[in-house]
């Protein structure tokens, strides 16, 4: 896909990078790979690749999911010893070379920050950097439900998180890079999105995206090309 030199030079010049997580940052739905895990496979795909293509609102779909695993702590823990969740090809030196250029990376996600803790702690992004949805435990390790707080339970709202990013934390030039519905959903308030199929191509995603990858060395290949006189990112 054709991407002008306007989008490039915001590629470079963002001063932050949001990623969504499951089959964007990993290889998997780390719902679906739990549900598995949980041997309710079958019943949780069927509804994560409705929600990905945006057929029934996030909300419902993660109500629906999680009613049906309803996972409890202790195999949560299980999971995450036994099934470390699988980094897609070249993110990690993605990841590295923003960061090497002074960029902050957050990853926002519908998933669970429980998840997605040890995915960011081996990419070295800061666990505050994390904006994602939180399961809910009693007391004896019983799944108790989720924190229906937390923006990213909806849809919009990695728009809601990015918005935050820019009003509250002050980053002029935020890139959004994601494969799913939720994702789309963040282009009027990013300065870029870029959509993402290296792991499954959603094509409602991709016939919307104006910048549309399968290969993260892409984006490498144009971050390094930045010269001293184009770099724009704020100190």
């Amino acid at each position: 896909m054709a991407h002008s030199e306007e989008m490039k030079s915001i590629w470079r010049s963002a001063n932050a990078v949001t990623f969504d997580v499951d089959s964007t940052v990993i290889q998997e739905e780390g719902i679906d790979e739990l549900a598995k895990f949980c041997g309710k496979e079958k019943e949780v795909a069927a509804l994560t690749n409705q929600a990905m293509q945006g057929n029934v609102t996030f909300r419902q779909s993660l109500v629906e999911r999680l009613n049906i695993i309803k996972p409890n702590l202790m195999q949560i823990n299980r999971f995450l010893a036994s099934h470390p969740l699988k980094l897609s090809p070249g993110i990690k030196t993605l990841i590295t070379a923003l960061q090497i250029h002074k960029k902050q990376v957050f990853l926002v996600s519908g998933g669970f920050h429980c998840l997605i803790a040890p995915v960011a702690s081996s990419l070295n992004i800061p666990l505050e950097n994390i904006f994602a949805n939180r399961l809910k435990f009693y007391f004896t390790g019983e799944y108790a439900g989720f924190d229906q707080d937390q923006p990213t339970v909806e849809n919009g709202g990695k728009a809601k998180v990015i918005r935050y990013l820019k009003e509250r934390k002050g980053f002029q030039t935020i890139v959004h890079i994601g494969d799913g519905a939720t994702d789309l959903e963040t282009t009027p308030i990013v300065d870029l999105f870029i959509g993402y199929g290296g792991n499954v191509i959603r094509e409602s995603v991709k016939s919307k995206s104006s910048w549309f990858i399968t290969n993260f060395d892409e984006l490498v290949n144009i971050l390094e090309t930045q010269t001293f006189g184009h770099d724009t990112v704020c100190k």
